[in-house]
C-alpha cells in the first residue's frame, strides 16, 4: 500500500506531462495484449500444419492439402491455401501460383504488422515528453531564484519534477521498444515459416509440370 501511495506521489510530482505518458503506457500495454491475442489465434500449431501439408503433397493429393488448410484458420494456412487452389489445376503454372501466394501474403502482412507503427511512435514521443517535463521543471526552478527563504525548497521541487518526468518518459519508451521488438520478431518468424511452406508447394508444382 505504501508503495502505491509513493507511486501516486511521484506521479503528481512529475507534472502534467505524466498524464500523456500514462496514456502512452496504457496504449502500449493494450497493443501488447491485442497482439498476443492475434498471434495466438493466427499462429497456432504451425508444425502440425506443415507436417500434414508435406504428407498430402508427397502423395500428390492437392485437394487433401486444401482440406488440411481448411482445418486451420491461421496466416500460414490462408496463404498456402490461396496458392494450392491454383496449384491443383494443371492450367495454372508456377508463376500464377506464386502470384497467388504473394497477393494473399500482402493482405496478411497488414494484420501481422497492425499497430506496430504506434509502438514506434511511442518510443519516439515518450522521451520527448519526458524532456518537456524536464524543461518545464527547470523553468519552474529558475523562476523562483529570487533570493527568498523558500527559494531553495522550490528549486529542489522543480528539479525533482524534472527528474521524475525524464525517468518516466524513458521507462515508457523502453516498454514500448521491448514490445515492438518482440512482435517484430514474431512477424519475421511467421513470414519465414510461411514462405518456406509456400516454396515447398511451388517445388511440388514444378515437379508436376516436369
Amino acid at each position: 500500500m505504501e508503495g502505491f501511495i509513493h507511486l501516486i506521489h511521484l506521479f503528481h510530482k512529475g507534472g502534467f506531462v505524466m498524464y500523456p505518458l500514462l496514456i502512452c503506457s496504457l496504449v502500449a500495454v493494450m497493443i501488447a495484449a491485442e497482439r498476443v491475442y492475434y498471434y495466438r489465434r493466427n499462429w497456432r500449431n504451425g508444425d502440425g500444419l506443415r507436417a500434414q501439408i508435406h504428407d498430402t503433397l508427397d502423395a500428390r493429393d492437392w485437394d487433401g492439402a486444401i482440406a488440411v488448410c481448411d482445418q486451420f484458420d491461421t496466416v500460414m494456412s490462408r496463404t498456402v491455401k490461396a496458392g494450392l487452389l491454383h496449384a491443383r489445376c494443371s492450367r495454372f503454372g508456377t508463376m500464377t501460383v506464386k502470384e497467388a501466394f504473394e497477393e494473399r501474403m500482402a493482405l496478411e502482412v497488414t494484420g501481422l504488422k497492425k499497430h506496430l507503427d504506434y509502438l514506434s511512435a511511442i518510443v519516439t514521443i515518450a522521451p520527448l515528453l519526458g524532456l518537456l517535463g524536464t524543461v518545464i521543471g527547470m523553468i519552474g526552478s529558475f523562476s523562483v531564484m529570487d533570493g527568498s527563504s523558500g527559494g531553495a525548497a522550490a528549486i529542489g521541487g522543480g528539479v525533482g519534477e524534472a527528474l521524475v518526468a525524464t525517468a518516466t518518459g524513458l521507462c515508457v519508451a523502453i516498454l514500448a521498444f521491448v514490445i515492438h521488438t518482440f512482435f517484430s520478431h514474431q512477424f519475421e518468424r511467421v513470414m519465414t515459416a510461411t514462405e518456406d511452406l509456400c516454396f515447398f508447394v511451388l517445388e511440388h508444382k514444378r515437379g508436376e509440370e516436369a
